[in-house]
């Protein structure tokens, strides 16, 4: 009798949404449209960090393309001490300041990796330098 060999399903793949990201979609644009669409598609976990409504949202009407999209996604990552600390740390070897992108970086980290999709690669490639599991996206 031949045995079947088990596999495990492949974890679902990763969207981590940055501030360039979530401005993008708000504005509906296409191409960051078509990268959420084929996360989706794919049964991948979309997530928002908490610093990036912090970026994003400023306690107006004017916040309502944001707010959709934030509801849409649904899931909004908190950022705690170990995640200031692994971000700082990612701070100090890239020599940025760019802290907001270190904590969404820090998010894909915690995860344990995925696609960061983002108006901004250079900054946050630098600060995932040495993080093959997170992969930068630019619009």
């Amino acid at each position: 009798m031949a045995r079947t060999r088990r596999t495990q399903a492949p974890q679902p793949q990763r969207l981590i949404l940055d501030s360039g990201a979530v401005i993008s979609l708000s504005r509906n644009d296409l191409r960051a449209r078509a990268a959420l669409a084929a996360a989706w598609e794919a049964g991948a976990e979309v997530s928002i960090p908490s610093v990036v409504v912090a970026e994003t949202v400023r306690g107006s009407a004017r916040d309502a393309p944001i707010n959709r999209v934030i509801k849409a996604i649904g899931k909004v990552s908190a950022a705690d001490e170990q995640t200031g600390r692994v971000a700082g740390a990612l701070l100090g070897t890239a020599r940025s300041d760019s802290t907001v992108d270190a904590v969404v970086v820090t998010s894909a980290i915690a995860l344990g990796g995925g696609v960061v999709l983002t108006g901004d690669p250079v900054d946050l490639e630098a600060l995932a330098s040495g993080h093959p599991e997170v992969v930068v996206r630019a619009l």
